[in-house]
């Protein structure tokens, strides 16, 4: 076992998947030399050569065309898109293409590719460096999304999405590159105090794509949340005093419903969190589906905590954000309703 950060974990997942299997590549903006704006593949090209780790021109519609027409013919593209927010112009060629070349060659072709992207807020980058975008992903048959929460499963559900042979969107929430979060705090905090580095092991291992983790076992309430919100949640259970069970769902698509549905029918109540607004945003499929499954186990209504309805704000995105506080409230209000 090796101490990592998430960026860290990222590039040993690289390494090991390209080491293991000659046909996968890596490319995106400044990825080679460069070694990326976040330096997730850094060393790559080095260790590697320019024909399987290299620069794209600043284009991402390029960047995914180039990625489905690989993927199609054999190879395994891993690449990057610099920012979440940079996704737009290639998501045309995700959900039109990529998603669907499976389906309409009835088989014969798949697109075994991953499009990493850092995602979220909490580095002040501004509205279009800071969106979560993860629900416009979910909507779309035929593409798988990732959201891992610690160096460990960062690495395993990379290799994972690069042995899968569906298109896989890797988000990547930037809070947590260089550290684990204090979600005690409603802003940052340098060192991170609460978490250490992540154990992750060197060699080659993976994590099921569909598969969540619980994150902390509790009898009073269900918290559903991925990437950072793992953190606040935790923090806003022990602040709050409730027994809370926290359920890390790290895919969104597929989502393991069976563990959501365990949960839930075991605790009576649950609090659903994310950082992406709340219209629209894959807490509400959360709900439908909590509702759908558990109406006559539940024994209040669930709430949702979120980041608010406006356009990203870039002076006051700690406001923005859920933090312990606001889920701490809403911990509460589930446990006194009847």
């Amino acid at each position: 076992m090796a101490r990592m950060t998430m960026i860290q974990s990222i590039r040993s997942a690289m390494d090991n998947a390209m080491e293991k299997d000659d046909n996968v590549v890596v490319f995106g903006e400044d990825v080679g030399f460069f070694g990326g704006v976040f330096r997730c593949t850094q060393g790559l090209q080095e260790k590697y050569g320019k024909n399987r780790c290299f620069d794209s021109p600043i284009s991402e519609s390029g960047i995914i065309g180039t990625a489905i027409g690989m993927a199609a013919y054999g190879l395994r593209p891993c690449v990057e898109i610099q920012f979440a927010d940079y996704m737009y112009p290639g998501y045309d060629q995700i959900t039109q293409e990529a998603a669907r070349i499976r389906f309409r060659s009835n088989g014969d072709f798949t697109v075994p590719m991953v499009v990493r992207m850092p995602t979220g807020g909490g580095i002040f980058g501004g509205q279009t460096h800071s969106q979560s975008p993860e629900a416009l992903f979910a909507h779309v048959a035929g593409i798988k999304t990732v959201i891992p929460s610690n160096p460990y499963d960062a690495k395993g559900l990379l290799l994972a999405a690069i042995e899968d042979d569906d298109p896989v969107m890797f988000l990547e929430p930037k809070r947590l590159y260089n550290g684990p979060f204090d979600g005690h705090h409603d802003r940052p905090v340098t060192p991170w105090s609460k978490h250490e580095l992540g154990e992750v092991p060197e060699d080659y291992y993976t994590v099921p794509l569909s598969k969540a983790a619980i994150r902390r076992e509790g009898s009073d309430v269900t918290v559903l949340v991925y990437g950072t919100m793992v953190y606040v949640a935790e923090a806003a259970a022990e602040e709050a005093g409730v027994d809370a069970e926290i359920i890390d769902l790290r895919t969104i698509l597929p989502l393991d419903l069976d563990a959501i549905v365990t949960s839930v029918k075991k605790t009576g109540r649950c609090v659903i969190v994310h950082e992406a607004t709340m219209t629209c945003g894959f807490g509400a499929e959360l709900m439908a589906l909590v509702a759908e499954n558990c109406f006559y186990d539940l024994e209040a209504p669930i709430i949702r905590v979120t980041g608010y309805d406006t356009p990203y704000p870039h002076a006051h995105e700690w406001e923005y954000f859920p933090g312990p506080k606001r889920v701490g409230e809403a911990l509460k209000k589930v446990m006194e309703s009847a």
